[in-house]
Parts: C-alpha cells; sequence; structure tokens
C-alpha cells in the first residue's frame, strides 16, 4: 500500500462561464458533448468540440463543430461544422460518424490530438454496437482538424471505442489511453452489449497514433460490465474511475496499465455514492485529487438518470473513496441533464469543465418532471410545448436552454502538475 504525506487540500473557487447557449421549443438538435483542448503557444487558443445531438432519436451525432476562443474564453467564435470530422458513407445504406470526441494536447509532438469512437447508423437508428476507436489533428496554422481516422487494434479488441475518456500522457510522449471493448460476437449478443475497459499504451509520432500494449482487463459481471474508463496520475499513482450500469468504480495502479481489483465509489464515512450508468472524470492538482461526477440527490429524480447537477469532491487517494465535506456544486441543475463532459488544464492557475445541458427527458424522470410542472402551470399551459421532441419543451419551463458551460476551477496556489 502507498503510503501518502497529509497535504492541505487546494483550495479553489468556481466561476459559471457560458460558451453558447439559446434553444427555441421544436427545434431538431442540440450541442452534446463539448470538450476543450489547448493549443499552447505564445498566444494560447482553447478549441472545444461538441456534437449536434438529433432531438427525435437517441445518441444519432452528426459532424462535429467546433469553437474556439484566443482570448482565454473572454469571448468564443460561433461554432463551425467540422467537415473532415464528418460522417462516412458505409455499404448497405450504413454510415459512421465520429463521436465521444476528447481533444488534448500532446506535449511531445506540439499538436492538439483528438481521440474518440465511432458510432455507426442506419437512417439514424444505431445500426450495431461496433465501435472503432478514431483520431483527429489539429493543424493550428490552418485552424482545421485533419480526417478522422482508425487505430489499428489486434484481434483480442472485436470492438473498441475510447468514447468520453480521460487520457494520460507520459514524459515520453506515450499515451495511456483507457478504452472499453467486446471480445467477441458474443458479447453483444442478445442485446447483452457486454464490455471490458482496460489502458492500452499508444505511441504517436504527430500525425499516427499506433497500438504498443494494453494492460489488465476490468470488469463487473452484469448488466454491460465497465465503460467509459477515465485516468489520471496522482503524486506517482495512477487512478482508473468507471461507469457501470448500477454504480462508479475506481481502481489504482502503479505503472498506468495493470490496475488492482475496482472498488465501488464511496463516501469518507462507508456509505455508497449513488452515481450510476453515467461516466465521471478526474481535476488533478499537484496538492489534491477531485472527481466530477453526477448522483442521485434529494431533489433531482426528474432528471434522467440524475444525471444534473455536476459535482465535484476530493478524493481520498488512499482509501479510495469521495470525502463527502468536500463536495460542491460545479454546474447547477435547470432541468436538462448534464453529462458527457470534459476536463481541460488550461494553465497552473485554471482548470475548466465543459458541459452542456442535453435536452432530452422521458421515463420515469420524465414523469416527475411533468408531475413537478404541473405544480406550477396548468395542463393547458404546458400542451403547446408538448410535442417538441423528448420533452425539450418541457425542459426550457425548468430554466434550460441548452447552454454550453465552462466551470472554471480557479485555483488558489498554482497547480504544478501541469
Amino acid at each position: 500500500m502507498v503510503e501518502y504525506v497529509q497535504h492541505k487540500s487546494p483550495i479553489y473557487d468556481i466561476r459559471l462561464d457560458k460558451i453558447s447557449s439559446g434553444f427555441v421549443p421544436g427545434q431538431d438538435y442540440c450541442w452534446t458533448h463539448p470538450r476543450a483542448g489547448i493549443v499552447k503557444g505564445e498566444k494560447p487558443s482553447v478549441v472545444v468540440t461538441m456534437s449536434p445531438l438529433k432531438l427525435t432519436g437517441s445518441d444519432v451525432f452528426f459532424a462535429l463543430n467546433e469553437t474556439r476562443s484566443d482570448e482565454m474564453g473572454k469571448t468564443w467564435s460561433y461554432p463551425a461544422e467540422q467537415p473532415a470530422l464528418g460522417r462516412h458513407a458505409l455499404s448497405d445504406g450504413l454510415e459512421e460518424v465520429i463521436s465521444d470526441f476528447t481533444p488534448a494536447w500532446h506535449e511531445a509532438s506540439g499538436k492538439l490530438l483528438g481521440i474518440g469512437h465511432t458510432v455507426t447508423y442506419k437512417g439514424n437508428h444505431i445500426y450495431r454496437p461496433i465501435r472503432k476507436t478514431v483520431y483527429a489533428v489539429y493543424d493550428a496554422g490552418s485552424r482545421s482538424w485533419t480526417e478522422w481516422r482508425e487505430m489499428a487494434m489486434p484481434s483480442t479488441f472485436f470492438t473498441s471505442g475510447a468514447g468520453s475518456t480521460q487520457r494520460f500522457d507520459l514524459e515520453n510522449g506515450d499515451i495511456l489511453l483507457p478504452i472499453y471493448f467486446s471480445k467477441s460476437v458474443e458479447d453483444l449478443s442478445n442485446g447483452r452489449h457486454f464490455n471490458y475497459s482496460t489502458v492500452v499504451r499508444c505511441r504517436f509520432d504527430g500525425e499516427s497514433l499506433r497500438y504498443i500494449e494494453h494492460g489488465s482487463e476490468l470488469t463487473v459481471h452484469r448488466h454491460r460490465g465497465y465503460v467509459e474508463p477515465s485516468l489520471t496520475r496522482f503524486r506517482g499513482q495512477f487512478f482508473l474511475t468507471l461507469r457501470a450500469d448500477d454504480h462508479g468504480a475506481v481502481a489504482r495502479s502503479a505503472d498506468g496499465l495493470h490496475f488492482g481489483e475496482p472498488k465501488a465509489w464511496t463516501w469518507d464515512d462507508g456509505s455508497e455514492v449513488l452515481t450510476y450508468n453515467t461516466q465521471q472524470h478526474w481535476v488533478t492538482h499537484s496538492d489534491g485529487l477531485f472527481l466530477v461526477y453526477t448522483r442521485k440527490a434529494d431533489n433531482n429524480d426528474h432528471i434522467f438518470r440524475h444525471r444534473a447537477p455536476l459535482f465535484i469532491a476530493e478524493v481520498d487517494p488512499e482509501r479510495l473513496c469521495l470525502i463527502r465535506a468536500s463536495e460542491r456544486v460545479l454546474v447547477p441543475e435547470r432541468g436538462a441533464r448534464l453529462c458527457n463532459f470534459g476536463v481541460v488544464d488550461v494553465n497552473e492557475r485554471e482548470t475548466w469543465v465543459t458541459v452542456a445541458e442535453w435536452m432530452q427527458n422521458g421515463g420515469v424522470w420524465g414523469e416527475e418532471m411533468r408531475r413537478l410542472l404541473l405544480e406550477t402551470y396548468t395542463g393547458e399551459e404546458l400542451a403547446p410545448l408538448e410535442s417538441a421532441p423528448h420533452m425539450s419543451g418541457l425542459i426550457t419551463l425548468m430554466g434550460a436552454d441548452n447552454s454550453v458551460f465552462a466551470a472554471r476551477i480557479l485555483w488558489k496556489t498554482p497547480n504544478r502538475s501541469v
């Protein structure tokens, strides 16, 4: 067991900025998956990619769009579609698109490298759960992306993807990339969609991303297994957080490849953290490790899978638990889920968490939202908004407008890990 010397927890303020906002009930699309990357240089830029989601379907994405700030978030360009990051036509009327994309600066090559995975559609319906790990490189001179390409994988990986994951770049330039995968067609039969998570060591030469090796194959033998893993390093140890259908989990490693048995996330008093079926990501300061997540709370039963508000709490790296007293709301709930977010270290004084209000609801959560709205509005007042897809019109009555937020974590002491 690693012994951790106690340090004073880093103090921080939170400033919530909007990158974009605006939603008209009845519109067909909303922004999702906003994630930021830094283009370093004499005058750094922040590049945010995000996916337009078709509201009448389920996870129906189109070409990635980009918005950029050359003033550290003071102003933003209007979102622009990136043709190189659009859909590819396949045979038999199928299409695939890059999604769940995360751009991050690769210091060794001096390039902004974005990695995600593919989704395959037929008639704007997900056709099959076959995914590929894909990537694209940003050209800072032309301010454009290369065409997305697939990273070749060994036959062990029947299907795999690095969607919505958080990677760690080593000092020698190698990339530790968390992915999740299925081993065979049997893993995908009868609606099972069973997954393992692992960390792949990759090599990037400024143009191509290449598989070198992978580590422990982690899973839980129920539901869909472990998906959407995210990785960080803190005081010489690596930490991996994992999504399962009924819980979130954490595992620790000395080398970033080989991990101990995952442990369900708990509070420091031993009770369960009620996060489930959603991703979590790391915020890492040299003096403290934090987790960003959503969970069931006392007042969010009207939010799909309890995915809002967005919380942040400090991690006890020895006990692998969250410190309950440290929990804060990072982005408040306004009727829409806050999920599929990203984390970027802008500089040693700021870390940003980017997230969009996802304008869909339904199921038991939608029923609870409608019940709450009927405490304020009559059925006749709600009726004009009921026709909007997936309750997106009703969500606006609770305040959401598909805002894309940058929650700026402002450190009181420099983050020496940047």
